[in-house]
């Protein structure tokens, strides 16, 4: 059953807002898209009433996935001060309607100026771990996901989720054109390949769509590919990050506990760079890196052997000797990592007594030893 932008303001028109007025009259509505049966849009507000809309947005949300044929509602609350207003005093907070910091809703024992006061375990997944990059083109979300099968050939339960809003690469490297559905408590069912419970958005909307959202919206969409998904029982659920050091990432770690983070870098001085600022901003909000991978980090000639080192060699290394993180390993540039990942059938899986997936199996046994050492110290 379509649903169209229509149905969706008349549930709204029902909702008030906190000063009475209905929803669809209170000029505070984004853009509101509908289409196969999921619906995006975002509620704009002055941050210092930001507490008294949250309900409203519940509600909102509520109503919406309540129209028959609706299958996925991500609605966000964006909260922004107005130019020239004063941010409220620390001692107002708990009687404005401003949004209070993040410390102040710090679990019991969490230092005061704490960042990570709203984590919490999602039920059923043993350790979160993020695969970054400070930049783009490194081949992150390849190695994110063959990392995922190495870590599910050697034993471990694993699933993997696509937090890459605007350019999902996920549906693509593993060739599913699925939508998820529902299960009886309204959570979505990840889809299933190569044994991997897997999420992105990319499986919600269609290829060419342009996600133009806001970072309200995406730190939304994040938040429910964490909680509104089934995931079941993981032993670990490897998350393939966007590239840089922004909402996304922010979101992530202060939304659930990481375990660590790997970071992926080409071996040049410009990646790197990136990769030194990926680093730092994990590093500021206690997520330990559990190493660097050097991506790309030589090409061999398949006809004639001739080693080259097209982005230069070993900079990863010296880049996490010189941090005192764990360097991880070395992968090469070669056609089949490539062709596999283009195809949606990745090496590790489709090759898997290759030189390739057995790179990749190294790794995931570092990390999975890391994974168990940093579990009997908690």
């Amino acid at each position: 059953m379509a649903v169209d932008k229509t149905q969706v303001l008349a549930v709204l028109h029902n909702i008030a807002s906190p000063r009475g007025v209905s929803l669809t009259e209170a000029k505070v509505l984004s853009e509101i898209i509908a289409s196969d049966g999921k619906v995006f849009f975002s509620i704009n507000v002055d941050a210092n009433e930001a507490r008294a809309w949250e309900e409203v947005r519940a509600k909102a949300e509520a109503a919406v996935r309540a129209i028959p044929g609706v299958t996925t509602a991500m609605i966000a609350l964006t909260a922004e001060r107005k130019p020239g207003a004063a941010a409220p005093a620390p001692h107002q907070h708990s009687h404005s309607l401003g949004v209070k910091p993040v410390a102040q809703h710090r679990p019991q024992g969490a230092p005061a100026d704490s960042p990570m006061g709203k984590q919490a375990s999602i039920p059923g997944i043993g350790s979160i771990i993020a695969v970054a990059s400070g930049k783009g083109g490194v081949g992150k979300s390849t190695t994110a996901l063959n990392l995922a099968l190495a870590l599910r050939d050697l034993g471990l339960r694993v699933g993997l989720l696509d937090a890459d809003i605007y350019g999902p690469s996920v549906p693509r490297l593993t060739g599913v054109r699925e939508k998820p559905t529902l299960n009886d408590a309204k959570k979505m069912i990840p889809i299933v390949r190569f044994g991997l419970p897997l999420m992105s958005i990319g499986f919600l909307v269609e290829e060419e769509t342009a996600m133009v959202w806001r970072g309200p919206m995406v730190m939304s969409a994040i938040r429910q590919m964490l909680w509104d998904v089934a995931w079941g029982e993981l032993d670990v659920l490897v998350v393939d990050m966007p590239p840089g050091t922004g909402d996304a990432q922010l979101t992530l770690a202060q939304q659930v506990p990481l375990r660590g983070v790997v970071i992926v870098s080409t071996p040049q001085d410009l990646a790197l760079i990136d990769a030194r600022r990926g680093i730092a901003m994990f590093h500021k909000v206690n997520v330990p890196t559990l190493g660097i991978i050097e991506n790309m980090s030589y090409f061999q000639c398949p006809e004639c052997g001739t080693r080259s080192d097209i982005f230069g060699h070993g900079g990863a290394r010296h880049e996490a000797e010189r941090l005192k993180v764990p360097f991880l390993g070395e992968i090469p540039l070669h056609m089949s990592i490539r062709t596999s990942s283009d195809a949606g059938t990745p090496v590790v899986n489709s090759e898997p007594d290759g030189v390739h997936a057995r790179i990749y199996r190294a790794i995931g046994a570092e990390i999975k030893k890391q994974l168990a050492g940093a579990a009997a110290v908690i």
